[in-house]
């Protein structure tokens, strides 16, 4: 028998602190050596992020395979992403290289000692930075993205980096050897199985990795530490197609993704398709590494691909035969997909099963390796989410937007007889990010108290195909500002919220939509903004290379369409913010200064609004450390049941 309680106030079995309590972030799967390997990010250890490796078969527990006082972590693109490689073909003696994060410089650890020695040259202020390491087929050398930052601006460019000669290792700080040049950004060098080829990805200002890229192709030379590049040969892409994740087959065939169809599908170098399907394959490359089909190594595609249900996981039956869904897996979440022998290695993850490393085999057997979290939640204190499809206004007629549904859940407490939960309303970043099919706690952290909460994918969100990405083009601080206002409308209408007492909450990009809804409409009673974007003037102004020229397409070109980033920009709508407003910032964030924050706080504390501005030291774009994401959900908490009129017990 439950208890009838008012929403927002049951008592939860998740506090802030279990949000960080043993959790760990899991990324940059990779197989070598009859080992798995994993990046761990520890918000415990204030986010720094440890290699990881354990046996195929999980004889042995997991290991950490970077010292201490290390983190796996680049700053390339300011987002980061893919940073080590593991290269291993003697199966017992691995050879790892790796950047770390506070000097940004490549290290190695090879040999019975497990030393670590840095590659690359020290760097003034982490000024030269490099990511998405590969090694040449001899292993001698280390071909990676390499970004400098100088009194001339950043320039991004491929180079090789020695590691040895016959004669054994190379002196430590060797200089770097460029071997591609002239794109403002390159992406995911990829040596051929025979080592005679490299494959990469390049794109060039005002266009993102999502909207047109170019896949090259040259003969590789590489010898003792000697790299030599032949004339790049354009296999794919160019303006309006987005190509990625190049990969080569067990046979040496490069294969790629591609969105010429209006949807990424796998392609190889004669432009054949391996995949024709209606759905994503790929996603947008804000961070280097991404990976959503491999080889298994007898030649056969494996892939993973979105659903209206999440994402799935397929075989091809023979090579060339087409994919075929796994059917039984518990899992609704996929991502960096690897080559583990007839096996794929991945994070995959659902509403109810955290994000885990798992063994995949085609018969649709299973072995997780490691896991991101334990869950003990009591029976019935787990929601899970609904997709509903809702109208929304477009500028040329009526439209279609979507959102995850999370109702309240508890396995003690329910509403009160005639009442319906309050909302809150979460928005991605990117804007191009997607709300996902995974268990996370800090959603179920409101559910649990008697919050409902809705994840919406405002038009512009990936995982539907390019058309819908594309209708944020010109449209951003208008479409999605419509879209999570009808979301509200829409789950009152269906009588599954309370819309009088709706909350919203975004970061970064999300948080220009939470300040721009606020603005735009009293749907809500309070918002938050973590490090979100309040001035599109200042933004285009200040921000890094990688989104240096993002608002083109979403805005227009500044300072051409400047009435326009002042039209959309929330700071110069303050005026019209009348609900409270609770404000995050780490104090070293570079895509989205501390600036922006402050003068949205300036503007809304003048104004008489009730404002909250939380900074944090120490914290960039996205919070990393267990204190700080603690004392952000217990302020966001308290500010809620404020304007709720009352106080939770937890």
């Amino acid at each position: 028998m439950k208890t009838a309680a008012a929403y927002g106030t049951w008592e939860s079995p998740i506090d802030a602190g279990m949000l960080v309590a043993g959790a760990v972030g899991l990324s940059s799967v990779s197989s070598a050596g009859g080992r798995v390997w994993w990046v761990e990010s520890r918000p415990s250890e204030a986010g720094r992020a440890v290699l990881v490796s354990c046996p195929a078969d999980a004889s042995e527990a997991p290991r950490d395979e970077t010292p201490e006082g290390m983190s796996v972590r680049t700053l390339v693109h300011e987002y980061g992403g893919r940073c080590h490689v593991v290269w291993d073909p003697s199966g017992w003696d691995p050879l790892i290289v790796y950047s770390n994060f506070d000097d940004q410089r490549l290290w190695a650890t090879h040999g019975p000692s497990r030393r670590s020695r840095p590659l690359t040259p020290a760097a003034e202020g982490r000024s030269v930075r490099y990511a998405d390491p590969v090694v040449t087929a001899d292993g001698s050398a280390v071909i990676c993205v390499r970004e400098s930052h100088g009194a001339s601006g950043v320039i991004n460019d491929l180079v090789a980096v020695p590691l040895w000669t016959g004669g054994g290792w190379l002196s430590e700080g060797s200089e770097p050897v460029p071997l591609a040049g002239g794109h403002d950004f390159f992406a995911a060098p990829r040596v051929a199985p025979d080592g005679r080829r490299l494959a990469w990805i390049t794109w060039d200002h005002p266009d993102m990795p999502w909207d047109s890229t170019c896949l090259w192709v040259a003969d590789l030379g590489a010898s003792k530490g000697a790299v030599t590049l032949g004339t790049a040969k354009l296999v794919a892409g160019g303006p309006g197609v987005s190509v990625t994740q190049p990969r080569w087959s067990p046979g040496g065939v490069l294969c790629y993704l591609s969105d010429r169809s209006g949807w990424w599908n796998v392609y190889d170098e004669t432009s054949r398709p391996l995949s024709a399907l209606e759905a994503e394959v790929g996603e947008p490359d804000w961070v280097f590494g991404n990976s959503h089909y491999t080889f298994d190594s007898s030649g056969r595609l494996v892939a993973t691909w979105t659903t209206s249900n999440g994402r799935v996981i397929g075989w091809e039956e023979e090579p060339g035969g087409g994919l075929v869904e796994i059917p039984g897996l518990p899992y609704s979440s996929f991502g960096s997909l690897q080559a583990c022998g007839d096996a794929v290695v991945c994070v995959a993850g659902s509403p109810t099963l955290p994000a885990c490393v798992v063994r995949v085999d085609r018969d649709g057997s299973q072995l997780v390796l490691a896991s991101s979290r334990q869950t003990n939640l009591p029976e019935g204190f787990a929601s899970t989410p609904a997709l509903v499809d809702f109208p929304t206004p477009g500028p040329d007629g009526p439209d279609v937007a979507h959102a995850l549904f999370y109702p309240p859940a508890s396995g003690r407490y329910e509403g009160p007889p005639g009442q319906l939960p309050p909302l809150l309303v979460v928005i991605h970043g990117g804007p191009t990010s997607q709300a996902q099919r995974l268990l996370n706690l800090a959603v179920q952290y409101w559910t649990t108290r008697g919050f409902a909460v809705a994840d919406v994918d405002y038009r512009g969100s990936s995982g539907y195909g390019r058309a819908y990405r594309n209708k944020l083009k010109g449209q951003w601080g208008v479409a999605d500002v419509d879209d999570v206002i009808a979301a509200v409308a829409e789950l009152r209408r269906l009588g599954l919220v309370d819309a009088g007492k709706a909350f919203i909450r975004g970061g970064s990009a999300g948080g220009l939509t939470t300040l721009g809804a606020l603005a735009a409409s009293d749907a809500f009673a309070a918002g938050t903004s973590l490090y979100g974007v309040a001035d599109l003037e200042l933004l285009a102004r200040d921000t890094h290379k990688f989104e240096a020229r993002y608002l083109d397409s979403l805005i227009g070109p500044w300072p051409q369409e400047r009435d326009e980033y002042v039209r959309r920009s929330p700071l110069h709508k303050a005026a019209s913010i009348r609900s409270p407003l609770i404000i995050f910032q780490g104090l070293d964030d570079m895509v989205v200064p501390p600036s922006q924050s402050q003068a949205i706080f300036d503007a809304l504390d003048a104004a008489g609004v009730r404002v909250e501005y939380h900074r944090f030291e120490g914290e960039g774009h996205g919070f990393r450390k267990a204190e700080t994401i603690v004392a952000v959900y217990e302020a966001e908490l308290a500010f809620y049941l404020q304007a709720l009129g009352g106080s939770g017990s937890g």
